[in-house]
């Protein structure tokens, strides 16, 4: 999809265990705001499109049914993974710490990061208050102003305005099914085999099994 960027740099954004399904539309047009590639469903494929304003239909958008098929894939595009979440270690996001392309991973709403979504992560930012209404954001509100912190270090090139607003590409021919990542029969076929191995609350990871090098391979394309 039409982004202006010449950096060289690429920032994508993981939506795994997300507890509104409607953030996902809202998080969609953040990401078509600040320049991100891919938007990168795990689990579930279905999500709620409102308030994206048909920012989707200017974003890729992949599914991967475990979270380690996305690191696989993400690795193969030589991306850091960086969880948005307060740890010992995370770094403020105003600092930069970044050093390559990067893929975004952000917590529940209300529970954060899991241990097993923190296992796949390179390194971690954090959004720094200054008051003290709030214990945290919305992860729409958050996802927003950890891509805009990404695109000033990546030195993306700003869009072309027209009065006071921000010019829109022309909408792909194809485009993504209205609140549905499309897949191939074959990754269908796939997602049906692991819903009936692991059906509980409507997500398809592996369980914290381990995928063999040749299965994660043979399903890593599978959009």
């Amino acid at each position: 999809m039409e982004n202006q960027k010449s950096s060289g740099f690429e920032s994508y954004v993981v939506v795994h265990n997300i507890a509104k399904r409607h953030n996902v539309g809202t998080l969609a047009r953040s990401a078509t705001a600040f320049g991100v590639s891919e938007l990168i469903l795990v689990g579930r494929r279905d999500f709620n499109s409102f308030g994206g304003h048909g920012s989707t239909s200017h974003l890729r958008l992949r599914h991967f049914h475990s979270l380690s098929l996305a690191r696989l894939f993400l690795k193969e595009k030589d991306c850091d993974i960086c969880g948005v979440e307060i740890t010992d270690d995370a770094v403020a996001v105003n600092q930069h710490p970044f050093k390559k392309s990067t893929a975004f991973l952000l917590g529940n709403e209300g529970t954060g990061l899991s241990a097993k979504e923190c296992e796949i992560c390179d390194f971690f930012v954090y959004i720094p208050q200054y008051g003290g209404g709030t214990a945290s954001l919305n992860v729409t509100v958050a996802a927003s102003i950890i891509l805009h912190h990404f695109g000033v270090w990546a030195g993306f090139s700003e869009r072309t305005r027209d009065g006071k607003k921000f010019t829109v590409a022309e909408r792909p021919v194809k485009s993504v099914g209205r609140g549905f990542c499309t897949e191939t029969a074959d990754s269908v076929i796939e997602e049906r085999k692991l819903r009936r191995e692991n059906a509980s609350n409507g997500f398809f990871d592996d369980g914290g099994k381990e995928d063999s090098p040749s299965n994660l391979l043979d399903a890593l394309y599978g959009d």
